[in-house]
């Protein structure tokens, strides 16, 4: 976190990647201390996951991970549902998250897993999805605007 916030970021993304997200501890530690300042952050599939695990929640293995394009998901908000492109194998697990300042978004309309989640006062979301996957639907683009409005707040 320290190097990160040496650079003076107006942003971070913490991207996406494979495996099991509680390996990545040094990725955790860092984001929890992100978390702890005002710079928006934006967790893409393990992103965030990490993004779960940073705040205190936990994460599991899906018995059958979500895999390829097409995959229709619920935002709590508008109640829209978007369809996405996925690969991931692990989810945040929903009820971790209480007591934490993080509550789910999005949810898988399949099999009701969590698919996105947002701090309840900071600029911070993830999602478990790829809205910059290609090929696939680009119909989630949206978050990468959004994201974007909230680093031009601080740059």
């Amino acid at each position: 976190a320290e190097k990160i916030l040496s650079y003076e970021p107006s942003g971070v993304v913490v991207s996406n990647g494979p495996g099991d997200p509680k390996m990545c501890v040094k990725t955790i530690k860092a984001v929890g201390e992100l978390l702890e300042t005002d710079i928006p952050l934006m967790g893409i599939c393990l992103g965030n996951q990490i993004l779960g695990l940073a705040t205190g929640g936990d994460t599991y293995k899906l018995k059958f991970g979500h895999r390829a394009q097409n995959h229709p998901c619920m935002d709590l908000k508008t109640k829209k549902v978007y369809i996405t492109t996925q690969n991931h194998g692990y989810t945040v697990d929903a009820k971790s998250l209480e007591g934490t300042n993080f509550a789910v978004n999005f949810v898988n309309i399949n099999d009701k897993t969590v698919e996105g989640i947002r701090h309840e006062k900071k600029p911070v979301f993830g999602v478990q999805f790829h809205p910059e996957a290609s090929p696939g639907p680009y119909e989630t683009g949206f978050l990468f605007d959004n994201f974007l409005k909230e680093v031009r707040k601080v740059a």
